[in-house]
């Protein structure tokens, strides 16, 4: 099960936001930078589309350990909520399709 830690302490606004999760996945350079293209950049990350460096393998689950996420969550409590809301919605977007869920969110 790949563990990816994403330095949230670095995350202070929207534009750190996207900056630290584009950075930390690879996300590619016609990345969006709003949550309508994180979620599509996770949605296929088992698929090895280029939509991230990260690839999971066939019936793995990607882990997404948030350094500081109690820090994380009082500093930025509209950037955490994004972050667990737009996983969770990733995972339920798979669901509908017919497609397991692929990414667990942990807080250090």
């Amino acid at each position: 099960m790949p563990l990816i830690e994403i330095p949230v302490s670095r995350i202070t606004d929207w534009e750190s936001f996207h900056d630290v999760w584009a950075s930390t996945l690879g996300f590619p350079s016609f990345y969006g930078r709003n949550m309508d293209a994180w979620i599509d950049c996770l949605t296929y990350v088992d698929e090895g589309d280029g939509m991230s460096n990260v690839v999971v393998a066939d019936g793995d689950v990607l882990t997404l350990r948030l350094d500081e996420g109690k820090a994380f969550r009082d500093r930025c409590p509209d950037l955490y909520a994004a972050t667990v809301e737009c996983a969770a919605f990733v995972n339920w977007r798979r669901l509908e399709t017919g497609r397991r869920a692929i990414i667990a969110v942990a807080f250090a």
